[in-house]
């Protein structure tokens, strides 16, 4: 009985939307603009140990779009999810909860950015596919680095942001 409860566990036990905000701070006005919006997008990446082999995962997406360095809306999404995670050596955690657990939520946050665009009136903002795994290698060289030129030492941080 003590071999079944080392064996490595992983299941999903929540996927849920933690948090969504929709902003049109300069309507009605900027909608009678006719100038192409420029559309900015920065996702970001959290996690935490909620308690014993449960992590909290976060992906969260936040889509800025200006027309004339006026701000025509503002979309901020972040999903989550609880995962169970057991039995798995450290430097291979950190690569599910940096990697597996992302995949597993970006394609709900997409839908989501892309639906509230649209219910709010404007042609939906369709994300991009993210490679979670290049991110987290190249935060691990990053901070391979700055280890090696005498870094923080938080390397317990998983947080990743791309453009």
């Amino acid at each position: 009985m003590a071999e079944a409860n080392s064996n490595p566990v992983f299941q999903i036990q929540r996927l849920y939307l933690k948090d969504l905000s929709l902003e049109q701070p300069n309507s009605p006005q900027i909608l009678l603009e006719q100038q192409q919006p420029q559309v900015d997008i920065n996702l970001g990446l959290s996690a935490e140990n909620i308690n014993e082999g449960a992590y909290e995962v976060c992906v969260t997406a936040t889509v800025t779009t200006k027309v004339a360095e006026k701000t025509l809306f503002l979309v901020e999404a972040k999903q989550a999810g609880i995962f169970e995670i057991r039995n798995l050596p450290d430097d291979q955690l950190q690569g599910v909860v940096s990697v597996v657990c992302p995949q597993i939520l970006y394609p709900y946050l997409r839908a989501i950015v892309s639906d509230v665009c649209t219910r709010a009136g404007f042609p939906p903002i369709l994300l991009t596919e993210v490679n979670f795994q290049a991110m987290y290698e190249a935060q691990r060289a990053q901070a391979a680095q700055g280890e090696g030129a005498g870094g923080n030492g938080s390397g317990s941080r998983i947080i990743t942001s791309a453009a």
